[in-house]
């Protein structure tokens, strides 16, 4: 159509515009002196003398009118205003079709009501009191006040910003082109401005009310706290696969000649509009973004040939969700596919567990997606039967036959239009084969979803007869899209009230067991964490407070003093080593002991070789050794007493911890110590004070180890039985003297007696001459002859005890600086970097829960919790509903309006 038609079209509408204007103001007493069918000349302010185009405004006409119109009623001033409203809103619609012809009519309309109210300036410059008090009665129209304020912009343009050319269309497109990707239609600009509103606030319902869903189902424990999902079933082979992957726009489902969906596997399809690249998450396996859906493809098939072939399918699901724009808001569930007859290396009762399995999932409220091929009867469908059992109305399942072009397309249409087996929800007819690679079309990484539905178009479009618009038959994998985001848009929307009851009732259970069992004592897993690590620091603090140089000097002098112990039994207490192998028995005689002789060398001898075997027994290895292992055995002693005892993560990371430092330390320290005791080892000088003090300690060591050979003896009698102990005991001392002569190795008993009970008796008579032994020297250590430096080769324990006490007075000064000052230093650091920055928020909620009582008080919480927020959801979701109502109907009176206003601009 030509501009020179749309012109000639447009200019009668404005003037027959300006003449029910004119004759409006005439009849009302404005402008009584002109006829009512004058037309307006047209030199009077003519378009023609305007240099520039104007749009129309009453910007400047606008103050005058108002203060004629205040001699009027209220009513006729709003009438007068939404007169020119209308008048400038037909303008504006006639310029949608004819742009150069508009922008003519335009700047005579705007000449014409310039002139129009230039008569009434008089008149209104005097009125102004009296429209201050009108103005407040009148009411403007929404629309109206939109209206002028744009043109107040446009004729105002350059004293302010000009807003952006085209932003509402381009966002209008932009909004369409999201909805129409959702949807899986590829330049769908037929969509009007309503549906695509509806479509949009349906797309967010559904995202909020899977959200919701998602949320729940961490909730568990009730089957009231559940919203809808999408089930799909179908017999194997009938394209269930091929019909989720025309939906998502990628194959991702495992394929396999055997059974190779043996899980239930939970899809969730969000559709988000501003991601660069579509990708897949196992929220339960933390694989993190996959992009690469042919890696989905592999996990999911890893993850259900896991399954034992024994036990074939379970009902532990598989969650993963993908992320696209390409995808609708959906929940679906794909469950293992129908079997009629079972292999020959299936269980045999594989049938009635998938049977089972199906039946647990397909239960209100579900929305249930019955999956048949069109190449076999309905009355087949083993889908449509199981939906039956558990629907037998139809009112939630939706029929879907695939493999439409497999058929004629007088067959499909009658499978579509089924009244033998009708269902509410209707049948949808889908040709889901993907197409072969080549060409433009690569099947990695691109979405298959515009190329199925361009394959579905061609073969429905040459049937228009049978799958026309008139035909009423839903066809189509976009129609399927749409067709399950409205069904489990409404399911759930249906479910919303109940769930909303059940979370309430839940929620005051939760609130109730909270203050009664916790008596509503906040916890979490960060702060349960922090607390029992503040705890332990603190006993940690208090026991190095205590643990100091005093207690590392009497623990190693106990050590050394043992050494000492056993030095003297090696070359004073027992006979030399060739006596003693020739003898059956360990245990010696006292009587059979070496006297010392005054000027004898070898008592000197074996005493210097006694003192130089303790110097150079490697003390500073040893004193490491012995705080080292005590300070890891007093870490171990506060652990078991902490709130870290309850938790192995942590008793492991603390002994690490401790184990690290002193190990870092442990080789430095034991060479500081053993290059100070390094003049030891070729002289000890011992003065009176030391000696006497030798002295004390000797009678010490020798009385404590007299109790320790008196108590084993005890334990010996309290074990074997005193009578028996003695008996056994004297046979021993009968072969000692040679009264009795055993022949061979007495491996299997002598004398009556068993093996075990003559080597009970041998470790009896042992205990039994240590201990007088003991005794002997204690009594020596005490007489006056070891009272005098002099005598110190009758007197080898005191001087061993006097070189054991400058070897630990040395070893101690480094002990402590060396090792002790810095494990006390770091101790309390290193356990903040491994039981706080170095745990992420699943480590400290597996730490939490590794205590049953903490583990419950975190599941009272975090239950109360999520009810509280789910709820409060809901609330903001309903919200959301009555304004997408709200929003819906206001689109459909806009569209009514706006055909209405084509309809006229066309006349």
């Amino acid at each position: 159509m030509s501009a020179r038609l749309l012109a000639s079209r447009a200019a009668p509408l404005f003037q027959r515009s300006a003449r029910q204007i004119h004759t409006h103001v005439t009849s009302g007493g404005l402008l009584r002196t002109r006829p009512a069918r004058r037309r307006w000349p047209l030199g009077t302010n003519s378009i023609h003398n305007v240099p520039a185009v104007r749009s129309i405004s009453f910007v400047r006409v606008l103050p005058r009118l108002a203060l004629k119109l205040a001699r009027l009623p209220a009513i006729l001033g709003a009438s007068m205003i939404g007169g020119m409203a209308y008048l400038q809103y037909q303008a504006q619609q006639a310029g949608i079709y004819a742009k150069d012809a508009f922008n003519r009519a335009q700047d005579a309309g705007y000449g014409f009501a310039t002139s129009l109210f230039e008569g009434g300036k008089g008149i209104m410059d005097q009125m102004s009191v009296g429209w201050s008090r009108t103005k407040e009665q009148v009411e403007v129209p929404e629309y109206f006040r939109t209206i002028f304020t744009e043109r107040q912009q446009d004729s105002h343009g350059g004293g302010g910003q000009e807003p952006p050319k085209g932003d509402g269309k381009k966002a209008a497109a932009s909004v369409g082109a999201a909805t129409g990707a959702a949807f899986g239609i590829e330049g769908d600009d037929d969509r009007s401005g309503a549906e695509t509103v509806r479509d949009e606030q349906m797309m967010l319902l559904t995202r909020k009310m899977i959200e919701i869903r998602n949320m729940l189902q961490g909730v568990g424990q009730s089957g009231a706290l559940t919203l809808p999902s999408i089930v799909v079933i179908g017999s194997q082979s009938s394209g269930k696969s091929s019909v989720l992957e025309a939906i998502v726009g990628h194959e991702f489902l495992p394929k396999g000649s055997n059974m190779v969906t043996r899980r239930p596997i939970e899809l969730t399809l969000v559709n988000t509009p501003d991601v660069k690249a579509e990708y897949g998450e196992f929220p339960a396996l933390g694989l993190g973004k996959i992009t690469d859906f042919t890696q989905i493809q592999r996990t999911l098939t890893d993850l259900n040939l896991a399954v034992p072939a024994e036990q074939c399918v379970t009902d532990d699901p598989i969650q993963l969700t993908i992320h696209s724009p390409n995808v609708p808001d959906l929940s679906l569930i794909d469950l293992p596919g129908y079997i009629q007859v079972v292999g020959r290396d299936q269980p045999a009762e594989l049938k009635q567990k998938i049977s089972d399995l199906c039946d647990k999932y397909i239960q209100p409220p579900n929305v249930i997606l019955a999956i048949s091929a069109a190449d076999v009867d309905l009355a087949n469908s083993t889908a449509l039967r199981a939906s039956r059992r558990v629907d037998p109305r139809g009112e939630r399942t939706i029929g879907v036959i695939t493999k439409m072009d497999l058929v004629d397309a007088q067959r499909g249409v009658e499978m579509l239009s089924d009244r033998k087996y009708p269902l509410r929800l209707g049948y949808v007819g889908v040709v889901c084969r993907i197409p072969q690679q080549g060409g433009l079309f690569s099947r990695h990484g691109t979405n298959l979803t515009n190329a199925i539905v361009r394959n579905e178009n061609t073969y429905f479009q040459s049937h228009p007869v049978e799958f026309g618009p008139q035909s009423e038959l839903s066809t189509g994998t976009s129609t399927l899209r749409k067709k399950l985001m409205h069904v489990l848009e409404q399911t759930m929307a249906a479910s919303l009230a109940g769930t909303r009851d059940a979370i309430v009732q839940e929620l005051e259970e939760a609130s109730y067991e909270f203050k009664v069992q916790y008596n509503d004592r906040p916890l979490s897993a960060e702060s349960y964490l922090a607390e029992s690590l503040d705890a332990f620091k603190h006993s940690f603090k208090q026991f190095s407070d205590s643990f100091g140089r005093p207690e590392v000097r009497a623990l190693l002098k106990a050590e050394l003093e043992q050494k000492v112990l056993d030095l003297l039994a090696k070359r004073y207490w027992n006979k030399p080593v060739e006596e003693l192998a020739a003898t059956p028995f360990d245990a010696d005689p006292i009587s059979d002991l070496s006297k010392p002789e005054p000027a004898s060398l070898f008592w000197q001898r074996k005493l210097d070789a006694s003192t130089s075997e303790l110097t150079k027994l490697g003390i500073g290895r040893l004193a490491t050794t012995v705080v080292e292992d005590e300070l890891k055995n007093r870490v171990q002693t506060l652990v078991d007493s902490s709130t870290f005892a309850a938790h192995p993560y942590a008793r492991q990371a603390i002994a690490e911890a401790a184990e690290s430092i002193l190990h870092d330390r442990f080789y430095s320290t034991s060479d500081q110590v053993e290059n100070c005791i390094k003049p030891f080892k070729f002289e000890i000088e011992v003065e009176d004070s030391e000696w006497n003090k030798g002295r004390e300690g000797a009678a010490r060591a020798l009385r404590s180890e007299l109790k320790a050979c008196e108590a084993a003896h005890k334990q010996l009698e309290q074990t074997v039985g005193r009578r028996k102990l003695n008996d056994v005991v004297g046979f021993v001392d009968r072969v000692r003297k040679g009264d009795v002569h055993l022949e061979g190795d007495s491996a299997a008993g002598a004398g009556g007696f068993s093996s075990a009970l003559l080597q009970t008796g041998r470790q009896a008579v042992f205990l039994r001459d240590r201990a007088d032994l003991l005794r002997m020297r204690l009594t020596a250590v005490k007489s006056r002859q070891c009272s005098s430096l002099k005598n110190k080769y009758h007197c080898p324990e005191v001087f061993l005890d006097v070189v054991a006490d400058k070897l630990t007075s040395t070893a101690v000064l480094f002990l402590n600086v060396e090792l002790l000052s810095e494990f006390y230093y770091n101790f309390p650091r290193e356990l903040d970097a491994r039981l706080g920055r170095h745990l992420n928020e699943s480590e400290i909620e597996r730490f939490a829960r590794e205590d049953p009582k903490i583990r419950k008080h975190l599941d009272v919480i975090r239950r109360k919790e999520m009810l509280e927020l789910v709820l409060e959801k809901i609330e903001s979701l309903r919200q959301l509903e009555g304004k997408a109502k709200a929003a819906t109907a206001k689109g459909v009176g806009v569209e009514k309006a706006s055909r209405e206003r084509t309809k006229w601009s066309l006349f």
